[in-house]
């Protein structure tokens, strides 16, 4: 069984697609172990605590820069003895001593089709915004592994999700979490915990 840490910033809507899919036996061979907040008071860790998920919270406001930080947020990762980490709504990007330490273990859901919209500065809503200003017709979400590269790791799963002409940003969003990153993520994280997965030339192989 292998553990996965989940690294919030607010509210934890995928934390929850997470936990409903371990309780319902989506997720195979891993459960949920801790979850690890970068903002003290945010709703992800009231759902962690609903269903009996402990709970850490390092404010990035505490470190006077990143690596700073970084270190703090692997050595609890590390003592947490984390398989699989997972980046669900988390909004600060880490230094690339924590890939290092975690080569091809830390994974993150992208709310569009990568390479389409992402990288640095591509968050929340500003994702839907770009989409909607570049009048494309599909959208979706992207489950990948983390790298030093701002999404720019192998992908692990895509999904596509049609773009309507009355949408707003807000509309589209909550279209992309429903039908693709609330289905993907947990299939990608039961995946790896089944050890179906196999990075070869930066490209993913589901075995």
């Amino acid at each position: 069984m292998k553990n996965i840490v989940v690294l919030v910033s607010g509210g934890g809507t995928n934390l929850q697609a997470l936990i409903d899919a371990q309780e319902s036996g989506i997720i195979k061979n891993g459960r949920i172990t801790c979850v690890i907040s970068s903002k003290p008071g945010v709703y992800a860790l009231e759902r962690a605590a609903k269903h009996g998920i402990s709970s850490r919270v390092i404010p990035r406001k505490d470190y006077p820069d990143i690596i700073s930080y970084s270190q703090a947020v692997l050595d609890a990762i590390l003592e947490e003895k984390a398989d699989l980490v997972v980046y669900a709504g988390f909004m600060t990007i880490l230094d690339e001593l924590v890939v290092r330490a975690m080569p091809n273990k830390m994974m993150n859901v992208h709310p569009a089709l990568i390479p389409s919209f992402c990288g640095k500065g591509y968050y929340g809503l500003k994702v839907h915004e770009e989409a909607l200003k570049k009048g494309v017709k599909l959208t979706g979400a992207t489950v990948h592994f983390v790298t030093e590269v701002c999404d720019g790791g192998p992908i692990i799963l895509q999904k596509a999700v049609e773009v309507m002409d009355d949408d707003t940003p807000e509309t589209l969003q909550k279209r992309v979490m429903e039908q693709a990153e609330w289905k993907l993520l947990p299939k990608a994280v039961s995946l790896f915990c089944e050890d179906r997965l196999e990075v070869r030339d930066s490209r993913v192989y589901i075995k």
